[in-house]
């Protein structure tokens, strides 16, 4: 007999009637979404001025990081310098993103910026198995300017190149980046969900205080090369 708690067995009908009710609250959160996405594309955007990063070459122009494509979106890394093992939240999303070619074909790229040095940052990636490209924004105003100042918190932010001009069209940071994520919704999916305490659960559900189950950035190391 298990002694998690489990939900109500029902017969097939009243399953079958509950799911269709919950698949037409999701349906309407799909086109709610779509939406979004629709405003988005119409959000006004702010000019940038020419920021300097940095790869492993040396300086590079914020509008090198398009190499000729018209999108970029940068992940911005958490950033502890001198730590061995950076932001697991980070260390975590950012391996979920392998074979990012499939942006060619819509004119875009993805890649890392962390105020971490280069030489550094670019350490942290080899010893995480990181597929992503990576620059740094050590020394040059860019990171604080869109978001992610050093010291500070993740963010994702999306420009758009008209030949040397850089445009920033959005931004979002905390839970906003977990559209980008296949791991939340993933567990979402599950009867027992993400087994954090703050979500909302039958009585007895499994919970545990937030991050107790992520794994460690070491750990992803062992798994990422």
């Amino acid at each position: 007999m298990s002694t998690k708690p489990l939900p109500p067995v029902a017969d097939e009908a009243t399953w079958r009637k509950q799911l269709d009710e919950l698949r037409a609250r999701e349906k309407a959160a799909t086109r709610e979404l779509d939406a979004i996405a629709a405003q988005r594309r119409r959000l006004p955007m702010v000019r940038l001025p020419g920021y300097t990063l940095r790869d492993a070459g040396g300086p590079v122009r914020l509008v090198d990081l398009f190499r000729g494509k018209s999108q970029l979106i940068t992940y911005h890394h958490m950033w502890s310098p001198g730590e061995e093992w950076q932001c697991p939240g980070c260390t975590g999303f950012t391996s979920q993103f392998w074979k990012l070619d499939f942006l060619d074909g819509y004119d875009a790229r993805f890649v890392i910026v962390t105020q971490g040095e280069i030489d550094e940052a670019l350490a942290y990636k080899k010893r995480v198995g990181n597929a992503m490209d990576w620059y740094s924004t050590a020394g040059s105003p860019f990171g604080a300017d869109v978001g992610a100042p050093a010291g500070g918190g993740f963010a994702i932010n999306v420009f758009l190149r008209d030949g040397d001009t850089v445009y920033r069209t959005w931004h979002t940071d905390g839970r906003g980046c977990e559209q980008l994520s296949h791991t939340f919704p993933l567990l979402d999916l599950l009867p027992y969900g993400r087994q954090e305490e703050w979500q909302d659960v039958p009585d007895g559900w499994p919970q545990s205080p937030t991050y107790t189950r992520w794994w460690s950035s070491d750990r992803y190391a062992q798994y990422g090369s």
